[in-house]
């Protein structure tokens, strides 16, 4: 028996994860993220190993301790980070409806860059581990957004949980002129990507 546990409560990885037909848990990380890099393809690695790792930790520990009641089992966890950076500055979820303008000010009518760490974390039946460590980066162009346009979307609330401020598979759909590389990125979780880094060393995803 094998497992996929997506270190993520993200509704939009969840998603994407059923969309490409897997079937997995859902574990989310709750530690304290540490950032200690400053560029936006590092610090989405940085959290996404801590994240992965964190979740790893808990299952190796629990499966060692508790050998009698559980399965030996190949296990993969997935962790993911996901930002937005404009003119070299990170931009995360904002953290008032005032922020979330701002931040749209900033990206209307300009290319931004979104950003996706992925930490893959593979513990076999023995306990042994090993690990993978990529980002994924996406250009967006989005169309210039008048002020009224700004508040009607901030005022959606849809904006809040987003980093960038936005929903690019939500209703911002309409503010997007184009992209350049992968969509799902975008959305939170560039599963082809997943897939092909896995394919590399040998690894049936569907067959885990």
């Amino acid at each position: 028996m094998s497992q996929i546990i997506l270190a993520s409560a993200s509704p939009r990885r969840k998603e994407l994860l059923e969309q490409i037909g897997l079937e997995f848990e859902i574990c989310p990380a709750k530690g304290e993220e540490i950032i200690t890099k400053s560029i936006p393809e590092e610090v989405v690695m940085e959290l996404s190993k801590q994240k992965a790792e964190e979740i790893a930790s808990m299952v190796a520990t629990f499966g060692a301790e508790n050998q009698e009641i559980t399965t030996p089992s190949d296990i993969l966890v997935i962790g993911a980070d996901t930002v937005v950076a404009y003119d070299g500055k990170i931009l995360g979820k904002p953290k008032d409806e005032e922020d979330a303008k701002n931040m749209l000010r900033m990206l209307a009518g300009n290319v931004h860059s979104v950003f996706t760490g992925v930490t893959l974390v593979l513990i076999d039946k023995s306990g042994r581990a090993g690990e993978i460590v990529f980002h994924e980066k996406t250009d967006v162009s989005m169309h210039p957004m008048s002020e009224t346009e700004i508040e009607r979307y901030v005022a959606t609330g849809e904006p809040m949980d987003k980093a960038g401020a936005y929903a690019i598979q939500g209703k911002c759909a309409i503010h997007i002129e184009k992209i350049d590389g992968d969509y799902n990125n975008v959305v939170g979780l560039p599963i082809t990507r997943i897939y092909q880094e896995l394919k590399k060393i040998g690894i049936d995803i569907y067959l885990w």
